[in-house]
């Protein structure tokens, strides 16, 4: 990727007001709002986007030649030459560094440049996975506490028909008091879901860059994407797209580009100047009586000079350097890879096993929940069972429940892990 190409991308991506990026969401409108306005807000995407803007205007900096010296010179005792005194003169010179030098140097500002436009990409897909995060831990409080405010309304119908058949003589006062206590619980448990709700709000809004006490209203789950999960196929895509593998890349190159520049260093420099110096007329008797030839004239000179590396072992030390360093960036290109495979393979596993879990919530044992409570509720109605068993009944039937909403965030919640660590979209679908 060529430098200029990487900037004037780079400038339509901070001044557009909804910047391109891939990620998913599932066809969820407001969670595509979210993103967006957390990508624009964000303090860190924007610093980010600063740091490669920095980097770029580098480029110009280290490939332009160095500033030219000026010098001016004024003789206190003024010497005498053939066509009068040398009372002054001015220099003007300019260092060139020698042949692929600059030109070196601005592809290593520019390797590094591409690689903190990798850092911005890399950036903005953290924000994203941030705040997929926390709307779905959002998503998963919403349903508990309206999960729990079911419940809740369910023993207290228990709690009604407890105090009927005790005021019919036919139950015990035992039983409402147990209700009751079930009630209280069950209100306390939606309290903490509630204190927990704010938390995860205060989070979504500072991702937003927005005052942690603005409400973020219910949030209702979308429909469970269907995924394909191919470990190897992703682990590829991994590997070719995670901004973190680019930059890492791309500093192995701009490594590889300070070990040639190191190696140029052993190159003299050339140094070409111009002089002017001012001659006065002879004021001596016989330069009077008899005025050379060029008398008073102004005398210019050119020179060419070269710089001698005469201290070879700095520079045998900066090329060791440069060396260390480009190893150093290969190792860390390989730790890059290790932890992406790492990721893929973990993400992959649990959404496989999510995926089990949640079949076996649906298919077997919140159906089975019901069904015993349904026939808990019977007997209890006709008196052949007692309220321990409809609590045991019911309690199971909320913690499946619970259990089940529980496992669907975490599903959605690896699927945003999985997008982190392929570096797109995940599952694939139209860019946001």
């Amino acid at each position: 990727m060529k430098i200029a190409k990487v900037g004037a991308w780079l400038l339509l991506w901070i001044q557009a007001d909804a910047a391109a990026l891939d990620y998913a969401t599932n066809g969820d409108p407001r969670l595509a709002a979210l993103v967006s306005e957390a990508l624009e807000r964000s303090p860190q995407v924007r610093q980010a986007q600063w740091d490669h803007r920095a980097a770029r205007e580098r480029v110009r900096q280290v490939s332009a030649l160095p500033d030219p010296m000026v010098s001016v010179t004024r003789h206190l005792r003024t010497p005498e030459t053939r066509v009068g005194p040398q009372t002054g003169g001015i220099s003007v010179s300019q260092r060139i560094p020698w042949f692929g030098k600059r030109s070196d140097q601005g592809k290593v500002a520019a390797s590094e440049a591409a690689a903190r436009d990798e850092l911005v990409r890399a950036r903005r897909s953290e924000v994203v996975r941030q705040v997929k995060l926390a709307y779905y831990d959002l998503s998963y409080l919403d349903r508990a506490i309206e999960i729990t405010a079911q419940e809740e309304e369910l023993l207290r119908h228990y709690e009604s028909l407890a105090q009927a058949r005790y005021s019919q003589g036919v139950g015990l006062q035992q039983a409402v008091v147990k209700l009751q206590a079930e009630i209280t619980r069950v209100r306390f448990r939606r309290q903490e879901l509630l204190r927990q709700r704010t938390d995860a709000e205060a989070v979504l809004n500072a991702l937003r860059d927005q005052p942690v006490h603005v409400p973020v209203p219910t949030i209702r789950p979308v429909n469970r994407p269907a995924v394909k999960v191919d470990g190897e196929e992703l682990q590829r895509i991994a590997r070719e797209d995670r901004p973190e593998v680019r930059a890492a890349l791309l500093r192995m190159e701009s490594e590889d580009g300070g070990v040639r520049l190191a190696r140029r260093q052993y190159w003299p420099d050339i140094v070409v100047g111009a002089a002017w110096g001012s001659i006065g007329d002879r004021q001596d008797e016989q330069g009077r009586m008899l005025p050379p030839p060029a008398n008073g004239k102004d005398v210019y000179s050119v020179s060419v000079g070269i710089s001698i590396p005469l201290y070879r072992s700095k520079y045998d030390a900066g090329v060791q350097a440069a060396s260390a360093r480009h190893s150093a960036a290969t190792e860390a290109y390989r730790g890059v890879l290790n932890e992406v495979d790492v990721a893929v393979r973990s993400a992959a596993f649990r959404l496989e096993m999510l995926e089990e879990q949640i079949a076996l919530f649906r298919r077997a044992l919140l159906p089975q929940a019901e069904q015993a409570l349904r026939s808990t509720e019977e007997a209890y109605s006709t008196g052949t069972t007692g309220v321990l068993e409809l609590l045991d009944s019911e309690e199971v039937l909320l913690d499946v429940r619970l259990g089940l909403a529980r496992l669907e965030t975490d599903y959605m919640k690896t699927l945003a892990e999985m997008e982190r660590a392929v570096g797109s979209a995940f599952p694939l679908e139209e860019s946001s």
